[in-house]
């Protein structure tokens, strides 16, 4: 069993090193980069990484197009803000060892934000596919929470993926305003109506959720930010896509 890694990367050198060096248990690394202004590509290269540059598509497709052009029918799919913690990693080289016995494999994957490891406020354990067959599965989703549909079994691995968020309620911020954008955009591309109910009380609603029912107390001053930034995600993405909709 040889397993391709890859990560798709747009200014992500402050993130990269730790992903690339978090590969192992990787028998090839590709990055495929859109157009990186910082130091991303030269880092790729400097460890070890056969960089492809290739315009931005999408999330999806450009993660499809990145197993295309790996070596290996086996694909680990990892994020540039991601790495494989050593545990995650002695189960690949045991399952390298032994073979694979599904098509896909799911893991848990433990959040890192500003500063603290979040295991409750519905973010953990997160289970994602990122080990998976390229004969067999493939990415999915247009705009945002692309996910990995599988045509075949899937298997589960027990060890966390590690997933460095935000560092800052400022970073937190900039990156709700790009992905409030793409929602909005898969709002109105799928014809889902935003009524004013909507816009008062799923907000109010994701906040209770989040901090009392999915236990976001118990992640401290962190898990009250995250319900709240939950909260204001659901009313920025409403609302902009009230305002983006030709007819309103």
């Amino acid at each position: 069993m040889k397993i391709s890694a890859t990560i798709i990367t747009y200014n992500e050198e402050r993130n990269l090193p730790r992903a690339i060096e978090s590969l192992r248990c990787a028998d090839e690394v590709i990055v495929i980069d859109s157009g990186s202004s910082d130091r991303t590509v030269e880092i790729a290269e400097k460890l070890g990484a056969r960089v492809i540059e290739s315009p931005w598509p999408g999330y999806a497709k450009q993660k499809n197009f990145a197993a295309e052009q790996a070596s290996n029918d086996w694909i680990f799919s990892l994020d540039a803000d991601e790495s494989l913690s050593e545990a995650l990693e002695g189960e690949i080289w045991q399952l390298k060892k032994n073979g694979p016995e599904y098509d896909a494999y799911r893991m848990p994957r433990m959040a890192q934000y500003l500063g603290r490891w979040i295991r409750h406020s519905g973010w953990y354990p997160d289970r994602k596919v990122r080990l998976y067959d390229r004969r067999k599965a493939q990415w999915e989703g247009d705009f945002v929470h692309e996910t990995v549909r599988v045509n075949g079994r899937i298997g589960e691995l027990n060890s966390n993926l590690l997933h460095f968020t935000c560092d800052s309620l400022s970073e937190h911020l900039k990156t709700m305003d790009r992905y409030t954008t793409l929602a909005a955009e898969q709002l109105l591309a799928t014809g889902e109506r935003v009524t004013w109910a909507r816009l008062i009380f799923e907000p109010p609603w994701t906040f209770f959720n989040t901090y009392f029912l999915k236990f976001g107390f118990l992640d401290g001053i962190e898990g009250l930010t995250i319900a709240n930034m939950a909260a204001l995600y659901n009313y920025v993405k409403y609302a902009k896509a009230r305002f983006m909709s030709p007819g309103r």
